[in-house]
């Protein structure tokens, strides 16, 4: 158990990698806290509206499509933790503020729309960076590790932020709430100013800004078909089938007829799984395999669907637990195999582009979801999107066939199945070299 324990956190003895995974959990607790009570406050603002929830989340992400290009490069060119710091400052004083809104009592379906927008804003400077900066707080060898720590905290929030929302909303009313997660989200501030700026991997050269171009980024992935694919597949099924924020509250309160606590025990479901997914992944030490990608895609499709198919709130609650696992399991896979395969010149470029295309769809798909709940059921909308799930994986697998020369091959006798022909192994990736910086090499201050 003890070297089960030191291989699962081994990032963790890393003091800059130990105060951002803290300052992270505790942020990331008072955000879903923040969310789950939001949803609520929506449903009760609006009326029970599917769609009501659908543009608020359409809000929050919306900013990640219009911005996240740029703060990639801003990622690569600048000081990431300085940037981080500005960003979650900024988040925090927009908390505070619509805390205040809540906790007066004044506060109207528009006030929460402003401020979802304002909330995704501040998200989509500090997305794409922190994503980047996590290869500098780690060597190489501990990134992947590095990484799976970090979803396991992002899902350790999602199980704890809920249901401490839903417990407080039970107890209280929404405006404690938001004042209790308006705390928490101060807590990455003060990690960021903490850590030791020296001990950080990063090149002491600062690039010029011909050499942090948004075009150069795009068209350095338009040239790698082992980052093109995993980004492609995260952009239809992060847009269609990752709606669970707008489609959980609803099926909750209206399909189920829950409250509030109920509810936090759906969204803790999900989370739980995830969590599992991540700590899956946590012991990868090297890059994942594509395959690995195309079959977490098959399988969080395939519970989806179930999801959408479940006839009260235990099953729909018991089969959220695979789906979030294999969510979280794919989501992750894909970070690492596009993480693990980018120069690390064009890092930030290349992760804004997938937080971009697997964040910054979400107005799209919860606008979707949103629509289509209000008009043919909220089941019906998870279904279908598990469907949709399914097909983007299935066709990413024909894709990566074809393209590679791999083959499927049906097994008979008494264990009949698939198998995998493999017409060449996996040969590692020859980065291409970065342009050198036009100005001279000069140390980063702290």
């Amino acid at each position: 158990m003890r070297a089960v324990l030191s291989t699962t956190f081994r990032s963790l003895q890393v003091r800059n990698y130990r105060l951002f995974a803290t300052g992270q959990l505790v942020k990331l607790v008072g955000v879903w806290m923040m969310f789950t009570a939001q949803d609520w406050l929506v449903l009760d603002l609006s009326g029970n509206s599917p769609g009501a929830l659908g543009i608020v989340t359409a809000l929050q992400f919306l900013p990640v499509l219009l911005l996240t290009l740029w703060s990639g490069k801003l990622a690569d060119r600048f000081d990431k933790r300085k940037l981080l710091v500005m960003a979650n400052t900024a988040f925090a004083v927009t908390a505070i503020l619509f805390a205040i809104l809540v906790a007066s009592g004044i506060v109207v379906l528009w006030h929460v729309f402003l401020f979802a927008l304002l909330l995704g804003v501040a998200n989509a400077f500090e997305t794409p960076v922190r994503q980047a900066f996590v290869s500098e707080l780690v060597e190489l060898p501990l990134l992947p590790n590095a990484l799976a720590l970090s979803a396991a905290t992002f899902n350790t929030a999602r199980i704890g932020g809920p249901a401490l929302a839903g417990v407080a909303l039970a107890l209280f009313q929404t405006g404690p709430v938001f004042l209790i997660a308006t705390v928490l989200s101060i807590a990455p501030i003060f990690s960021y100013l903490s850590m030791r700026p020296l001990d950080l991997h990063r090149s002491m050269a600062r690039p010029s800004a011909g050499d942090t171009r948004i075009v150069d980024g795009l068209k350095y992935v338009w040239k790698r078909h082992d980052l093109l694919l995993p980004i492609v597949l995260m952009a239809a099924i992060g847009m269609i089938g990752f709606n669970f924020p707008v489609t959980l509250a609803a099926l909750a309160k209206i399909n189920f007829h829950a409250g509030p606590s109920s509810f936090g025990l759906l969204t803790t479901a999900l989370a739980a799984g995830a969590l599992g997914g991540a700590l899956a992944g946590s012991g990868r030490r090297s890059r994942p395999g594509v395959y690995v990608v195309l079959g977490a895609a098959l399988a969080f499709g395939a519970f989806e669907v179930a999801v959408g198919f479940a006839p009260n709130f235990i099953v729909a609650m018991i089969l959220l637990v695979p789906t979030g696992f294999f969510s979280i399991y794919l989501a992750q896979a894909a970070n690492h195999r596009v993480q693990m395969g980018v120069h690390s010149a064009y890092r930030g470029r290349v992760m804004s582009l997938y937080v971009l295309v697997f964040l910054g769809t979400t107005p799209i798909g919860a606008s979707l979801a949103g629509w289509w709940g209000e008009h043919f059921g909220v089941p019906s909308s998870i279904w279908t999107a598990g469907v949709f799930s399914l097909v983007a994986a299935a066709t990413a697998l024909v894709w990566q066939l074809r393209t590679s020369g791999d083959r499927l091959s049906l097994r008979g006798g008494s264990r009949p199945g698939l198998t995998l022909v493999r017409t060449a192994e996996d040969e590692p990736v020859v980065e291409p070299v970065p342009p050198a910086p036009v100005e001279p090499a000069r140390t980063i201050a702290a």
